[in-house]
């Protein structure tokens, strides 16, 4: 439960959805955002923004990596197995970590000081039962405007490792698109990063380029219901000096707005659209810290 003897001095928007709440800025997506990015379908065109998953799929040195496994194939019916009436079938297993690939960070995966988003207690995330509160099973699905801030495009290039990315260029980004942040919006943020790492076969996941902390502190503020981005952490690596992952800390701790990591972005830029209906729905995972999931653009 929430204790009101702490207080978070940070700019925040705990107890903005009631002391109990546990979704965050989702709840700034109702029906009047679904309707108003349901009018943005033009073409039906369907774009997909998730990496392939396979035992390929890069992650840093402290996660493993996914595992796939056939229970059963056309090995076993080679081998004799029974097929009544000439059925057959196979399945699979797969073992993997749910901060992989394409993916959600939930509002129980990052916090400070012993409190996470909304006052709750560190105490609520346990070993043998994952979260208690805020886990990826009360994020509800995201259906909404989608918001595409090409910084290449800004550029010129791919945004280099360790590159900041500033709100003065958020602001720029959306000044080229012709558009402005409205309550509830999905921003997703192209700097190149996923691109370069196409062919290597040793990723650097502590160097990359992103936002910081003041352009992190200004999406929330703008009332936006998702940030994501097709690097691995959304912000820039490495931190500020005598910082530990700001962006994470600001936006998911304290205005309870989850992170989309790992986006592929390519062929929305090549689309040529900055703004669409976005949709993107995680695994109700119980007590889950994220979940990989297939966000889409539908243009």
């Amino acid at each position: 439960m929430t204790d009101d003897a702490y207080m978070n001095e940070r700019p925040n928007a705990w107890g903005r959805w009631g002391v109990g709440d546990e979704a965050g800025a989702l709840n700034l997506i109702g029906p009047e955002q679904v309707k108003r990015a349901a009018a943005l379908v033009r073409t039906g065109q369907v774009v997909r923004l998730a990496q392939p998953l396979s035992n390929k799929t890069p992650v840093p040195r402290h996660r493993s990596g996914l595992q796939h496994f056939m229970g059963r194939d056309g090995g076993d019916y080679a081998a004799g197995a029974k097929q009544p009436g000439g059925f057959q079938f196979a399945e699979d297993t797969v073992v993997m970590p749910l901060h992989i690939g394409t993916h959600i960070d939930a509002l129980c995966h990052a916090w400070c000081d012993s409190r996470m988003f909304n006052n709750y207690r560190q105490e609520t995330m346990r070993s043998t039962s994952g979260a208690t509160r805020l886990g990826v099973d009360k994020m509800p699905p995201a259906v909404t405007r989608g918001v595409l801030l090409d910084l290449v495009g800004l550029r010129g290039r791919r945004l280099e490792d360790g590159e900041v990315v500033s709100r003065s260029d958020l602001e720029a980004c959306l000044v080229e698109a012709r558009l402005q942040l409205e309550p509830g919006d999905a921003v997703l943020l192209h700097t190149g990063w996923l691109a370069a790492q196409q062919g290597k076969s040793d990723v650097d996941f502590d160097s990359e380029p992103g936002i910081d902390h003041e352009a992190g502190l200004w999406l929330a503020q703008q009332d936006v219901a998702v940030i994501g981005a097709d690097n691995f952490a959304v912000e820039v690596l490495p931190f500020k000096p005598g910082t530990v992952f700001p962006v994470h800390q600001c936006v998911i701790r304290d205005f309870g707005i989850p992170l989309l990591e790992g986006l592929q972005l390519e062929p929305l830029v090549r689309a040529g659209r900055h703004e669409f209906l976005f949709v993107a729905a995680a695994l109700p995972i119980v007590g889950a810290t994220g979940s990989p999931l297939t966000p889409l653009a539908i243009l």
